[in-house]
This record gives structure tokens, C-alpha cells and sequence, in this order.
């Protein structure tokens, strides 16, 4: 069974940038697609975006076009989510997720514990 780890969250002033990490030590992720989502504080889970096996890129929020990129390095069996242009609205627990589907199915199976990122000043 696949397992998720993320990590790389923290504290963070608006207009900074913030990497976070999603590996698996029970699997390389290069045969996954491995989407990204985020919960604040009493708000529903959403979907931020997802990066697909042939690296291809799907964004489920608008509102972070231009600022956040996923990224793949197959060689550390790990995917980035890089976050540039931070906004307090960006704060949130951040959970990767992987599913052997794409990102418009997203049957996602396996998830993340979660990385929190405060965005304040």
C-alpha cells in the first residue's frame, strides 16, 4: 500500500516562497499522479493542483496560476510544490495525494498527513 509523506511546511511572510515535498518510502512516485490540496481553518478541502505521470499540469484553483508549480524529481522519488507570491489567503494544511488515474479523474488513493503553511506578517 502506498504511503505518502509531506513535508516542508511553515512559516511564511506574504510575498514569500515555500517549497513543499511529497515522497514515499513504500514507492517511487514516477508511476503516480500526484495532485496537491490544502484545508484552512474551517473551510472544505480543495483542490490546488496536479501534475500527471507525462508531467503535465492541471490547476484546480485559480487563484494560484502563476504562483505555484509542481515538479517532479524521479531521481529522489519526490514531487515539489513550489509556492511563490504568498497570501494569507494561502494558509492552510497542505496534503499530497496520488492516484494511479490522472488528474481530471482524480481517484485519488493514497494521501499525505498534511504540512501546514502560515502565511503571515
Amino acid at each position: 500500500q502506498l504511503q505518502l509523506a509531506d513535508s516542508g511546511g511553515d512559516l511564511v511572510e506574504p510575498g514569500g516562497s515555500l517549497t513543499l515535498s511529497c515522497s514515499s518510502s513504500t514507492s517511487t512516485l514516477d508511476s503516480y499522479t500526484i495532485g496537491w490540496f490544502r484545508q484552512a481553518p474551517g473551510k472544505e478541502r480543495e483542490g490546488v493542483l496536479c501534475i500527471n505521470i507525462d508531467n503535465s499540469i492541471q490547476y484546480y484553483s485559480d487563484s494560484v496560476k502563476r504562483r505555484f508549480t509542481p515538479a517532479r524529481d524521479n531521481a529522489k522519488g519526490t514531487v515539489y510544490l513550489q509556492m511563490n507570491s504568498l497570501k494569507r489567503d494561502d494558509t492552510a494544511e497542505y496534503s499530497c495525494a496520488a492516484t494511479k488515474g490522472s488528474c481530471i479523474a482524480a481517484n485519488f488513493s493514497a494521501w499525505g498527513q498534511g504540512t501546514q503553511v502560515t502565511v503571515f506578517s
